[in-house]
C-alpha cells in the first residue's frame, strides 16, 4: 500500500469546541477555541491556541491563568455566541444565562454547567 503524503494543516477536525473562561469572578471573559489538547501526561500539561489580537488573549497573558470548560448539546448555542462576540463589548456569561463559579486557589472563574471544568496555568 503507498502512504499518503499530507501536507500540514488542522488534520483532526472537526473536535467539539472548548469554551475557556478567564479573568476574575467580577471581570470574567469567555472564549471559545477548537485549537486545544494535551502536551504531556506527567506532569500533565494542555494547551489553547488564542490570536495575539482576541479580548481574552491579554486577560490571559496578564492573569497567566484560564479555565477550559468542555461543552455538552445543551451548550453548543453558548459556544457559538462566545465564538461570535468580543467580552470587550458584552458580558458573555449573562448573555448566554451561564454561571461563574469559583476555583478554589485561581482568580478565573469556572462555568458551572459545563460537565467538566480543567483550571489551568500558563506556563509558556
Amino acid at each position: 500500500m503507498a502512504k499518503i503524503e499530507w501536507r500540514g494543516g488542522a488534520l483532526l477536525a472537526p473536535l467539539p469546541p472548548a469554551m475557556v473562561s478567564c479573568g476574575t469572578q467580577e471581570a470574567s471573559n469567555i472564549i471559545t477555541v477548537a485549537w486545544t489538547g494535551i502536551l504531556n501526561t506527567v506532569p500533565p500539561k494542555t494547551y489553547i491556541s488564542v490570536r495575539p489580537r482576541r479580548h481574552s488573549y491579554s486577560i490571559i497573558r496578564e492573569s497567566g491563568e484560564f479555565v477550559i470548560n468542555l461543552t455538552t448539546e445543551e451548550l453548543v448555542r453558548a459556544a457559538d455566541y462566545c465564538g461570535m462576540y468580543t467580552g470587550a463589548k458584552v458580558d458573555k456569561f449573562e448573555k448566554c444565562g451561564l454561571t461563574r463559579e469559583a476555583v478554589p486557589g485561581f482568580s478565573a472563574p469556572m462555568i458551572a454547567e459545563s460537565p467538566l471544568s480543567l483550571a489551568c496555568r500558563v506556563t509558556d
